[in-house]
């Protein structure tokens, strides 16, 4: 899959300085991949918080030892 991107140059001086040895396309790969796993953790959280309990999490708290 190819896509041709325009990148404002505003951000080619950030994008070269912390892209390392890293080439640019591989950068925003990387960049993709991290977002996406980013959105599909905080959709699985949500979706167990939906199923959790509000009272058996503070009854699990009382019962752990004071640290």
């Amino acid at each position: 899959m190819n896509y041709s991107l325009r990148i404002p140059d505003y951000y080619k001086k950030d994008l070269e300085s912390v892209k390392g040895d890293t080439s640019i396309n591989q950068f925003i790969v990387n960049a993709i991949a991290e977002k996406i796993s980013a959105l599909k953790t905080v959709d699985e959280l949500e979706k167990r918080a939906k199923r959790g309990s509000r009272e058996h999490a503070l009854k699990i708290l009382r019962n752990a030892p004071d640290m």
